[in-house]
């Protein structure tokens, strides 16, 4: 039976559909609300969540959330979801949306939904306890590496225990789940393909999706790349960094005559601390004080902590400077904001878990040591070498290092002065993508997605579908003489 309508009753229906502008269309579990920048924007959001195995061949495996705000697409034929994945392991996409990447998450809604994901085990999809051990790192009185590192794993070996009473599998955190919870994703957001786009760890994950679900993505971003074989970087290659850190500073005249020979200014330095560690009195902010003695492995941490960037590069080297001097007073202050005595080594499982998981090989592994004996900062960028034999049952083995082929386009931004992932590493960590650009950002680190507006422009021509116009950004190059 056909219902006829009035003239006025059809004029009230027309004017009802045209006056309320339809929203973008939930999906299961999700929500409305405002997204808040630190900066202060606003924007209209949709915060979801799915729940995901915890450890999929594990039939009995509880099930755990994988949380995430979506960025509803502005353009008029938005492509695929494309995913933000954070580094770390452990950053939260959700946080990196709020800081100062929230401009180009805004702007990548051009070419579809943007999806600030938080991984399994982090941020808002996290739930697990970290664990406080009972080791506590003594740093009033001389220790030696073996030692230190000795303490570290006894920690580690502690928390696993803990982790198990506690009724979490750590198997179930690794890059290989991550990929999986990528597909799920997809799935839960209905679309065919996905676009990826990761910094750092976030670039390892995206790597590892190339090999497992390169039918599923339409396009790759990637920073700062971390190939499957290099959660361990090589020590020789963080000497090279230094050498390319030593050419920047002999552009700035000033900076050149402060430091005419930075790796002899650090071995000077760790060489004066090895054979006599400088007593320093530590002033906390609480207003307490205690006795710390800087020893040689400090100064080596302190500079793992500082070189992913040349503008904290610049900072270290004022430090290393300070101490040549025989000025303790910058070291101490740094200190008193990362240190608290008598604090117990602590550890955040899925961070912890995924580092150990993708591992490294026996040749590689051989190959720093090696390097390590005479490298500036021996094993200590490398935090995770020492933790590997306290959970050896983590690691994913070889085949998951072996390096992914595909022919998905993949754009690279490399950083000629990052200190954590080397342009040389880069370059290897993508040699079987065989639809690759790659880009060269001069004088940019390891955070380099706002290091320019060129960097916006290369990544809307790649998502485009356009030829990126140049292979080679340079940015002004920070004052590398700091006081």
């Amino acid at each position: 039976m056909k219902v006829m309508l009035t003239l006025p009753a059809a004029l009230l229906m027309l004017a009802c559909t045209t006056v309320e502008p339809r929203g973008p269309k939930l999906l299961a579990g999700e929500t409305e609300y405002i997204f808040t920048a630190a900066s202060g924007e606003s924007v209209a959001a949709l915060r979801g969540a799915i729940a995901v195995p915890e450890r999929r061949d594990n039939p009995h495996s509880r099930m755990i959330p994988l949380t995430y705000v979506r960025f509803p697409a502005t353009g008029k034929r938005p492509g695929a979801p494309i995913v933000y994945l954070s580094g770390g392991p452990g950053g939260s996409g959700i946080a990196t949306a709020r800081r100062n990447r929230f401009p180009l998450f805004m702007a990548m809604r051009e070419f579809g939904d943007v999806i600030a994901l938080d991984q399994r085990g982090t941020g808002a999809s996290n739930v697990l306890p970290a664990c406080r051990s009972s080791r506590v790192i003594p740093v009033d009185r001389p220790l030696s590496d073996r030692r230190y590192i000795g303490l570290h794993r006894d920690a580690l070996r502690e928390c696993l225990v803990f982790w198990e009473d506690h009724d979490i599998d750590l198997k179930g955190y690794n890059t290989l789940e991550s990929v999986s919870d990528l597909d799920a994703l997809r799935r839960h957001l209905g679309a065919r393909k996905l676009t990826l786009w990761g910094i750092s760890y976030g670039s390892h994950l995206a790597l590892a999706a190339l090999k497992q679900m390169d039918t599923s993505l339409e396009r790759v971003i990637l920073a700062s790349a971390e190939g499957l074989h290099q959660t361990i970087k090589l020590p020789a290659r963080t000497d090279a960094y230094f050498e390319r850190l030593q050419q920047a500073v002999d552009t700035q005249p000033e900076a050149r005559l402060a430091y005419p020979d930075i790796k002899a200014l650090i071995r000077r330095v760790h060489a004066r601390l090895e054979l006599s560690p400088a007593e320093l009195e530590i002033t906390y902010p609480d207003g307490s004080v205690a006795e710390y003695l800087l020893q040689r492995r400090d100064m080596q941490r302190t500079a793992s902590a500082l070189i992913a960037d040349p503008q904290r590069a610049a900072r270290l080297l004022s430090l290393y400077a300070a101490v040549d001097r025989g000025d303790l007073q910058p070291i101490a202050r740094l200190l008193s904001r990362w240190h608290r005595p008598g604090e117990p080594v602590a550890y955040q499982p899925m961070s912890e878990a995924m580092d150990i998981a993708s591992g490294i090989g026996a040749e590689r592994r051989a190959r720093v040591y090696q390097q390590a004996e005479s490298a500036l900062l021996g094993t200590y960028l490398n935090a995770t070498l020492h933790l590997l034999d306290a959970a050896p049952l983590l690691d994913l083995g070889d085949s998951f290092r072996k390096q992914p082929e595909s022919g998905v386009p993949v754009l690279l931004f490399s950083g000629t002065l990052d200190g954590r992932t080397y342009l040389e590493s880069q370059r290897e960590a993508v040699v079987g993508l065989t639809n690759l650009t790659a880009v060269t950002v001069v004088n940019a680190g390891h955070n380099l997605f706002m290091s320019s507006p060129a960097v916006k422009e290369a990544m809307a021509d790649f998502m485009r579908g356009r030829p990126v116009a140049t292979r080679q950004i340079t940015v002004p190059l920070p004052e590398l003489l700091v006081p």
